[in-house]
């Protein structure tokens, strides 16, 4: 028996150990296009590789897969992430999780989840064929018994043509994690300037996302901007990433802002509105919301406040709004949302629906993630997935001869 594998990425890997250690006598193979294999794992999260997420302040998947929830749903019930951290943790890698939840190698370095990958492959003698490029879903078909398909994310349609030709549906591509090019220098010459609890949202929308916010050379990036670029992907690209962007850095509702305006006004009324922070904010971001909003004033103490000025206060802080120019690939990783229609997949298997032995993981399916190590933990479940659902159908066959 022959299993192809085609990439040679986190999902490809993850699929490809477990299926040969639930199948001992399966022959597996990866076939991966390019020269290098698990590329994308060794840079992801700056070189760390935020390996998957504690989940424990996640209420409902749909707050962290905006698109493949309710499947993801299902498929945790066999592995979810808190067996990918016991997978990787029983084969000496110890993991560690951080405030924010995010799950990383307690050597912060991607080379412990490439190395475990690899060595697993080496250990249990898998195949692995590097600049492999497929031609066609009927010739690995006719080559291998089985074929599972891990290429990942494609950013162009044409990298997905050769499954639409053998009958899937194939949903558009567009990214799915990015930050955004705001056009105000005054904006960022603050860059570097981290501000938390930020909320984003575009106006009109009833998407929006929270979390710490990073002003760059470029616009504004960091988590907040993140999810919110997954969350939007779609009516982003439809925009051409030119949208009105709305930041409450607060993240606070403005009856709650402005009553923290008047108690300093109250409390330090002599003192310049330079030198007392609301909130907690970045001196030089506080100092730029308010020369943007009071020009000369800006100096004045708090008792000189008037009401007209405390309430351009409260609205610069709770609804700051700026027009994008563009979007900016997230530097260590590209995500994307679309790809092999949910519908054209077994949901209990993820077996093609029109080709008997053909399945697929990981980002190829039109399944995609917010940051913070949701995207690998998707790829480590549907992997491990397509595994056990070829070791059942070995199984079957095997009673079937018997």
């Amino acid at each position: 028996m022959r299993t192809a594998v085609v990439g040679g990425g986190a999902a490809g890997f993850f699929l490809a150990v477990n299926l040969k250690k639930m199948v001992p006598e399966m022959e597996v193979t990866i076939l991966e296009r390019s020269e290098r294999v698990l590329a994308k794992v060794e840079i992801s999260g700056g070189g760390r590789c935020n390996c998957t997420n504690s989940f424990a302040h996640v209420t409902d998947l749909s707050q962290v897969y905006p698109r493949g929830h309710r499947l993801l749903k299902r498929l945790f019930k066999q592995f979810d992430y808190r067996a990918a951290y016991q997978w990787f943790e029983n084969r000496g890698v110890k993991l560690v999780t951080q405030e924010d939840d995010c799950v990383f190698p307690a050597s912060q370095d991607s080379h412990s989840i490439t190395g475990c990958l690899l060595n697993e492959a080496k250990r249990q003698h898998i195949n692995i064929c590097t600049r492999e490029k497929v031609g066609s879903v009927a010739d690995l078909m006719s080559a291998y018994d089985y074929v599972a398909v891990c290429t990942g994310g494609s950013p162009k349609a044409a990298g997905l043509q050769w499954l639409a030709d053998a009958g899937h549906e194939i949903v558009d591509t567009v990214p799915s994690l990015f930050s955004l090019s705001i056009a105000d220098t005054a904006l960022t010459e603050l860059m570097g300037t981290v501000a938390d609890g930020v909320q984003v949202m575009i106006p009109g929308q009833k998407m929006r996302s929270e979390g710490p916010l990073l002003i760059t050379h470029w616009g504004v990036s960091g988590p907040a901007v993140l999810r919110l670029s997954s969350y939007a992907a779609r009516l982003l690209s439809e925009a051409d990433y030119q949208v009105p962007l709305s930041i409450n850095w607060t993240g606070r509702k403005d009856a709650e802002v402005q009553q923290e305006l008047l108690t300093i006004m109250v409390q330090q009324p002599l003192k310049q509105l330079q030198n007392v922070r609301p909130f907690g904010l970045p001196t030089r971001l506080w100092d730029y919301l308010v020369a943007k909003t009071l020009g000369q004033r800006a100096t004045t103490r708090w008792q000189h406040l008037n009401q007209k000025e405390l309430n351009r206060l409260t609205n610069v802080l709770t609804n700051d709004v700026y027009q994008t120019s563009g979007r900016a690939a997230f530097r260590d990783e590209f995500v994307t949302c679309g790809g092999v229609s949910l519908s054209s997949v077994n949901p209990a298997t993820l077996e093609s629906r029109y080709i008997p032995n053909l399945y697929f993981a990981g980002e190829v399916l039109d399944i995609d993630g917010v940051t913070g190590g949701f995207n690998f933990q998707a790829a480590w479940t549907t992997a491990y997935t397509v595994a056990h659902s070829i070791d059942e159908k070995v199984k079957e066959q095997r009673t079937n001869t018997d």
